[in-house]
């Protein structure tokens, strides 16, 4: 596995933008990919796998022409091989009812609410990265630490196992 892999979905153009400024920081340790539906989303998980790169958080809008954010989520959480990737819904237009459905059925890790802060974006992400590298035994958390939580990767490194 080379790298690992951050997609948004989103088909605000505008917002698609924000969304890739506040990934900035993390451009150089991850893959960032921004898709504008579900089927180009799919093309994209395709093309990161075929790379042999790997997914490691979505950021999905729910309010998406076509199939919803939660509907998509609801599916990769299906689908075994994807069960390990953090899922975060970043939108301003679910309901209560696609919210806990995202949480029940999509596996969800986190909700941000549009608009959001950048601070608050980039911590989310960080801590959801995190959480993927420490439960992935088959990452090297080394070359995250000085990106992601530092001091939790160092313990994982230093116990020699996943932490969970």
């Amino acid at each position: 596995m080379n790298q690992i892999a951050i997609l948004s979905i989103e088909d605000e153009p505008e917002v698609r933008e924000a969304i890739r400024r506040d990934l900035r920081p993390f451009e150089k340790q991850f893959r960032i990919e921004v898709s504008e539906d579900i089927s180009d989303a799919r093309e994209a998980i395709a093309q990161i796998e075929q790379d042999g790169d790997r997914i490691g958080l979505v950021l999905a809008d729910h309010r998406l022409p076509g199939e919803t954010g939660v509907d998509f989520l609801t599916k990769l959480h299906a689908d075994g091989s994807h069960y390990p990737v953090r899922k975060v819904l970043l939108t301003g237009q679910a309901d209560q009812q696609d919210t806990i459905r995202a949480i029940n059925e999509g596996g969800l890790h986190h909700y941000i609410a549009k608009p959001w802060e950048p601070e608050t974006l980039v911590t989310i992400v960080r801590d959801e990265l995190t959480e993927y590298v420490l439960r992935s035994e088959d990452i090297d958390a080394m070359p995250y630490v000085a990106i992601l939580d530092g001091p939790r990767l160092l313990e994982k490194i230093s116990h020699g196992s996943r932490i969970d």
